[in-house]
């Protein structure tokens, strides 16, 4: 279908850009990478008065260490985020996660910020912003305000951006020693959306002198459960002090699922997830606690049903995919 007729304007500034946006109120939107906006627009499933094209914007882009976070500019590339070597280090989650995204066509052009603020509950990054508790820094001409994950995505493709705001950038924490990372989901082909994901941090002790490694803490967020990301606390209370033994083989990636590759759970320089497959296989009581918690995924969710899955398969998807994201998260240590 042909889009809307609409205006187009590219500000040269970050003030000149809230300053349009103030103007234009809800008749105006953000373009940056454009590919989930364009094609609401072709199908005119939205159908703003002005476009405002803030891709080229330099404070919109980059990605910088900054007060025990990780700043990530709202119009830094998915391909950026993957390749840099901050984001490695410090939140290697958001790194495998962002290499999931669609393809490399996609992620050189699409945006990390844009896609957050698309806020649609089967795009990955998400539940790893409400795993992880990211911030949001959002500008307006009354200056600037931070919102907390927990509160940024309101219902589905909402957010808490008011009509004049703009996200400028995303604030990761940086969780420190003692963490593995994993994401794991299950999708038709590389380009389409999950069906489920699961975002998976755990923190681990033990495994010196034969002491048993436990799992500490855990943050689980999940994907496509719902009109928003969903924040698996009960899985994550459930889990706390399973033990794990990371000798014994996990298995791999589901069929049709995320593409798994061995590796030191960093993103190459080809931009594709190196997951580690060998994963974590606890012991009977160890193995079976982790698996009990992982049971608790699907509660307090409400997944939606579709051509690709019935409600019920996707609460099941959501248990198999927590119990193999947590096992091998627990190995990337």
């Amino acid at each position: 279908m042909i889009p809307a007729s609409f205006d187009y304007v590219r500000p040269s500034s970050l003030g000149e850009a809230v300053q349009v946006l103030a103007d234009f109120g809800e008749e105006a939107k953000v373009l940056s990478g454009g590919q989930s906006l364009l094609p609401l627009l072709r199908l005119r499933l939205a159908y703003p008065s002005l476009l405002v094209d803030v891709a080229r914007l330099e404070e919109l882009r980059g990605i910088r260490d900054e007060d025990g976070h990780v700043r990530i500019g709202a119009a830094t590339t998915h391909d950026e985020v993957v390749r840099s070597p901050l984001v490695n280090a410090e939140c290697p989650l958001v790194a495998l996660t962002t290499a999931t995204v669609a393809d490399p066509a996609v992620r050189h052009r699409g945006t990390f910020g844009g896609s957050l603020a698309h806020a649609d509950p089967a795009g990955d990054l998400p539940a790893v912003a409400v795993a992880l508790d990211m911030e949001f820094v959002i500008h307006s001409s009354s200056g600037e305000r931070v919102v907390a994950a927990r509160d940024f995505f309101v219902d589905y493709l909402e957010t808490a951006l008011e009509p004049g705001e703009i996200l400028t950038a995303i604030r990761v924490p940086k969780l420190g020693e003692g963490w593995g990372f994993h994401y794991e989901k299950f999708h038709r082909t590389a380009q389409a959306w999950a069906i489920v994901g699961v975002a998976a941090a755990v923190r681990v002790s033990g495994g010196t002198n034969g002491a048993l490694r436990r799992i500490e803490e855990a943050r689980v967020g999940l994907t496509n459960m719902g009109p928003t990301p969903v924040r698996a606390t009960q899985v994550e209370s459930a889990v706390a002090g399973a033990e794990v033994n990371g000798s014994h083989g996990l298995y791999g990636s589901m069929a049709n699922g995320s593409a798994g590759a061995s590796g030191s759970g960093k993103v190459n320089g080809s931009g594709s997830g190196a997951y580690s497959t060998s994963g974590a296989h606890g012991g009977s009581s160890g193995g079976d606690a982790v698996r009990q918690a992982a049971a608790k995924a699907d509660q307090d969710t409400s997944p939606s049903g579709d051509l690709h899955a019935a409600p019920d398969y996707r609460r099941h998807l959501a248990r198999v995919l927590t119990h193999r994201a947590l096992l091998s998260a627990a190995t990337t240590i």
